[in-house]
C-alpha cells in the first residue's frame, strides 16, 4: 500500500512510460518513481510557494520533464481516465479567485473618491 503522497503501483503503471530513465556519466540516479514521489510531497505537504519553487527549481531532472511536457501527458491521461469511467462532470466548473483581480466596488467598499 502506498503512503501519503507516494503513487500506488496502479497509478505508477499509468505513468511509468513517460519517465524515461536514461543513463548518463557520474553518480547513479535515484529512481523516476522516487523522484516523482518528491514532487508531489513538495506539492502536496503545504509548502509555502517560494520554498516549493526553489526545492523544485534545484531539480535538473524536473526541468526536463517540465520542458518534454512530462506533467502535462499526465493530467492529460488522468483526464481521459477520469472522463471514462464517469467521473468528470463536464456541466462544472471552477474558478481560482487567486486568479481573478476584484475591485474595490465588489466588496461594497464603495469606489475610490466617492
Amino acid at each position: 500500500m502506498a503512503r501519503r503522497y507516494e503513487l500506488s503501483d496502479e497509478a505508477w503503471a499509468v505513468v511509468a512510460d513517460i519517465f524515461i530513465e536514461t543513463h548518463g556519466r557520474g553518480r547513479p540516479r535515484l529512481s523516476d518513481r522516487l523522484m516523482l514521489d518528491g514532487v508531489l510531497w513538495v506539492l502536496c505537504s503545504g509548502l509555502r510557494g517560494e520554498i516549493c519553487r526553489r526545492a523544485l527549481a534545484q531539480g535538473q531532472r524536473f526541468r526536463g520533464w517540465r520542458n518534454q511536457g512530462s506533467f502535462d501527458q499526465m493530467l492529460k491521461r488522468l483526464h481521459l481516465r477520469l472522463n471514462d469511467q464517469g467521473l468528470i462532470d463536464l456541466k462544472t466548473w471552477m474558478i481560482d479567485s487567486t486568479a481573478v483581480r476584484a475591485t474595490r466596488a465588489s466588496s461594497d467598499a464603495g469606489e475610490k473618491g466617492g
